[in-house]
C-alpha cells in the first residue's frame, strides 16, 4: 500500500523537520545506554538481544494492524536496512564501547549526516546543491580533525570500528527512508527487524548469560531502551523525518546528536566532556544551518 500525504510541500517538510529531530533526541541516549549495558553484557549478546526484544514489538504491532506483506522488490531493501541498522550498527558500537568511552564515540556520530546524505544520493536518487556538501564536510571534517587531535592510536580498534558503524547506519538510514516513501516509517523497521528475527533469536538464546544475578537495574533498564526506543521507537519518527522532509535534508539533524549525546554521558556516566569537544559539537551544529539551506 502506498503511502502519500495530502499536506503541502512547505507542511510536509516541517513535519519531516519534527519527526527528525524526535527521532535525534531518542537516538542520542543509545551511545550512553550502550555503554551502560556493556559493562555487564556481552556486546554480541547486547546486540541480539535488543533486536530480538524489537523485532517481537514490531512482529505484535504488524499483526495487530494487519499490516500487508512488503512486495517482492521491497524485501532486498529491508534486507539492507536489517543489515545496517539492526545489526551492524549495533553490533559495532557495542564492539567499539569495550575499547573507547561513549563521549568518544559519539563525536563520530558528527560523521552520519554525511554518510547519510552519500547513500541519500546514491540509494534515494536525491541530488542536492553543491553548497550543501561543502556545510556538510566541513562538519565532518571539524569531527574528525578533534578525532585526530585527541590521537586515535590509543584506541585504534575502537576508532575503526565507529567509523565502520557510521557507514553501514549511513546506509541502512538511506535505504530505509526511500522505502518509507512507498511502505511507511514504522513499516519499513518493523518489517527489517522481522527479518532479522530468524537469525538474532536464537543466538540471543544461545548466547545468554549462565546466570543473570548480579545484573544491575542500571544495566536493564539500559537494555530496555535500546531495545524500546533506540531499536523502535526512534526509528518510526526518524524514516517518517526523512521521508518528509529530504533523507540529506533531514539527516543533517544527526549533527546534533553528539551535543545530546554528551550531555546525557557527562549526567549520566560522569564522563568528563572537554573543552574540546564542546568546541566541535558547537561547530557540526553551525554547519547545519548552512546544510539545511542548501539541501534543496
Amino acid at each position: 500500500m502506498q503511502r502519500t500525504s495530502q499536506l503541502n510541500p512547505s507542511a510536509h517538510a516541517s513535519r519531516g523537520w519534527l519527526n527528525g529531530f524526535i527521532g535525534v533526541l531518542i537516538f542520542s541516549g543509545s551511545l550512553p545506554a550502550t555503554r551502560l549495558a556493556v559493562l555487564e553484557f556481552d556486546p554480541v549478546f547486547l546486540t541480539v538481544a535488543r533486536a530480538s526484544i524489537a523485532a517481537l514489538l514490531g512482529l505484535g504491532l504488524l499483526a495487530f494492524f494487519k499490516e500487508q506483506r512488503p512486495t517482492p522488490n521491497q524485501w532486498k531493501p529491508l534486507l539492507i536496512v536489517a543489515l545496517g541498522v539492526v545489526i551492524g550498527f549495533p553490533l559495532l558500537t557495542a564492539l567499539a564501547l569495550q575499547y573507547v568511552t561513549s563521549a568518544h564515540s559519539i563525536v563520530f556520530i558528527g560523521l552520519l549526516p554525511l554518510a547519510t546524505a552519500v547513500f541519500g544520493v546514491l540509494r534515494g536518487g536525491e541530488r542536492p546543491r553543491p553548497v550543501f556538501w561543502l556545510f556538510s564536510l566541513l562538519g565532518s571534517g571539524l569531527v574528525m580533525a578533534y578525532a585526530l587531535s585527541q590521537g586515535l592510536s590509543a584506541a585504534p580498534v575502537g576508532d575503526l570500528l565507529m567509523l565502520l558503524a557510521v557507514l553501514v547506519c549511513g546506509l541502512g538510514y538511506a535505504e530505509g527512508a526511500t522505502l518509507s516513501r512507498t511502505l511507511g516509517g514504522w513499516q519499513v523497521i518493523c518489517w527489517a527487524l522481522v527479518i532479522s528475527l530468524p537469525v538474532v533469536l536464537p543466538l540471543a538464546t544461545i548466547l545468554a548469560p549462565a546466570s543473570f544475578t548480579g545484573i544491575s537495574l542500571a544495566a536493564w533498564l539500559s537494555l530496555g531502551y535500546v531495545s524500546l526506543f533506540s531499536m523502535l521507537i526512534g526509528f518510526v519518527f526518524w524514516y517518517r523525518g526523512l521521508a518528509q522532509g529530504g533523507i540529506a535534508a533531514v539527516g543533517q539533524l544527526q549533527l546534533l546528536q553528539p551535543f545530546f549525546g554528551l550531555a546525557l554521558a557527562a549526567t549520566l556516566l560522569h564522563e568528563s566532556v572537554s573543552v574540546g569537544m564542546l568546541v566541535v559539537t558547537v561547530a557540526v551544529i553551525a554547519c547545519v544551518a548552512g546544510a539545511k539551506k542548501f539541501a534543496r
